[in-house]
């Protein structure tokens, strides 16, 4: 059997070629490159500061790496899978070019290197993330506010309940967004940790600065103090912070999820509330006439991969004992493809979002349903000082006639009203006035003209929409 070579003293003979392609990492750990040169330029700092490397060594390895970032970056690097990962594929040809390079991974494990990858790659990916967040919050706030005045009936049940303006149900998911952006702040703030100078395990017998190593790679709390991680053991076997990343990722797809089967509902015949543009559809290999909402079935779909991520991440990490194992190899493609999809599905459907068109007029004919105010009848009891159990009650009386007889509830006479309740009065038709309906409905939170006015200025403000 074909063997590899090895690079440690410690074996007579590589692992076989097998073993070699079944452990390699480099398929998919190459995108933490630059977060690799960066923390190794940050560690050869500090290894200069602390004597270990000469002002020339130091020159030599930054200028040497840097060189390897230009060339992955245009694409001409050569990775090699009998360097397993990433590390050792930027450590091997930097120490091929320059000998100090053989110096660079004094008071260094893997395992500390890693992790400290993999937080500097997982922090630039929240800092995009809520920026694409922030896109998506602005296309719903503009399309909310480009459709004002348009009411559409709310649903519970996926039964018609009453009636909300359409940007008060866009605004539902502005919030549900919100939570997500503080959830990737608070996830982002427990990443922006450094744990490197942790070694294998136990650290180093030499004197490093671990505090000059945070602070040049941005490891700070808000005054500028270095934020580093307080034992060595849970430095380089925490993962935490990846299954907190998928966690509100996976919460973000199920957000997307449920706006996503809105939009499809909302599109299709069925309901035309809205019209998505030919961009963000597509047709039938059949049927001549489909539009067909895919953007937002995919996203619906993708949720389940994200969701599924999470899960595996979490199953990974139940069994292991402290600390570094093999098995952590595996959280690598389970937070990429979290990363790389919730990603795509925020911005897809941010820019969905904003090529929709809405139909007014359906969703004002839909809207003027009269049993959609039927809990206004309820209230207008209420306030004729019946208790509520009881005006819910008389009204239930009043629909069951209205089916009965295949009424609305608006073609009632005041004489037909009274023969269910007295307190029923001349003005009793007035609650079936759609407009005044919504501009009685002021508590704060409530689809009301005025809050919902409110509230779509207050986001408009917040996020510069």
């Amino acid at each position: 059997m074909k063997r590899v070579v090895s690079r440690s003293g410690r074996f007579s003979g590589g692992p076989a070629a097998d073993v070699a392609s079944f452990s390699e990492s480099i398929s998919f750990d190459w995108r933490l490159w630059e977060h690799d040169i960066r923390g190794s330029i940050a560690h050869a700092t500090m290894l200069q500061k602390i004597g270990v490397l000469s002002g020339g060594e130091l020159h030599a390895i930054q200028d040497g790496l840097e060189h390897i970032g230009d060339e992955i970056e245009a694409g001409k690097f050569k990775w090699k899978a009998d360097l397993e990962d990433v590390h050792m594929n930027i450590e091997a040809e930097l120490t091929r070019r320059v000998p100090a390079g053989a110096k660079l991974h004094t008071a260094r494990s893997r395992n500390d290197q890693v992790a400290l990858d993999m937080r500097l790659w997982l922090r630039d990916e929240i800092a995009a993330l809520q920026g694409e967040v922030r896109e998506l919050q602005q296309a719903l706030v503009e399309l909310g506010a480009a459709h004002a005045e348009v009411i559409i009936p709310g649903y519970t049940h996926l039964q018609r309940a009453q009636p909300v303006y359409f940007a008060h149900h866009l605004l539902a998911y502005v919030e549900m967004l919100e939570r997500d952006f503080t959830r990737l702040a608070d996830c982002r703030d427990r990443v922006n940790v450094c744990p490197l100078g942790s070694g294998a395990i136990a650290g180093s017998t030499l004197p490093l600065d671990r505090e000059l190593v945070a602070k040049l790679l941005g490891f700070v709390d808000a005054k500028g103090k270095p934020r580093l991680t307080q034992n060595s053991m849970d430095a380089v076997s925490d993962r935490d912070f990846l299954v907190e990343f998928c966690a509100a990722a996976a919460l973000i797809a199920v957000h997307l999820s449920r706006l996503s089967e809105d939009v499809i509902l909302w599109a299709s015949a069925e309901f035309n509330f809205i019209k998505i543009a030919d961009a963000y559809t597509t047709g039938s290999s059949l049927m001549p006439q489909k539009r067909n909402p895919d953007v937002a079935e995919l996203t619906r779909g993708k949720s389940a991969r994200v969701i599924g991520n999470l899960v595996s991440l979490l199953t990974l990490l139940k069994g292991l004992p402290m600390t570094y194992n093999r098995d952590l190899q595996e959280d690598k493609e389970r937070l990429f493809d979290t990363a790389d999809t919730v990603r795509a599905c925020v911005r897809l459907m941010a820019a969905m979002m904003a090529n929709t068109e809405v139909n007014a007029d359906i969703c004002a004919a839909a809207a003027s349903d009269p049993q959609l105010l039927a809990t206004d009848l309820a209230d207008y009891l209420v306030q004729k000082d019946m208790p509520f159990r009881q005006a819910h009650h008389v009204v239930g009386a009043v629909v069951a006639h209205c089916e009965k007889t295949s009424k609305a509830l608006n073609e009632l006479t005041v004489a037909e009203y009274r023969k269910f309740s007295d307190r029923f009065g001349d003005d009793i038709l007035e609650v079936f006035d759609l407009k005044k309906a919504l501009q009685r409905r002021q508590l704060t939170g409530a689809p009301g003209t005025k809050e919902v006015a409110k509230q779509l200025a207050k986001w408009t403000q917040s996020l510069g929409a």
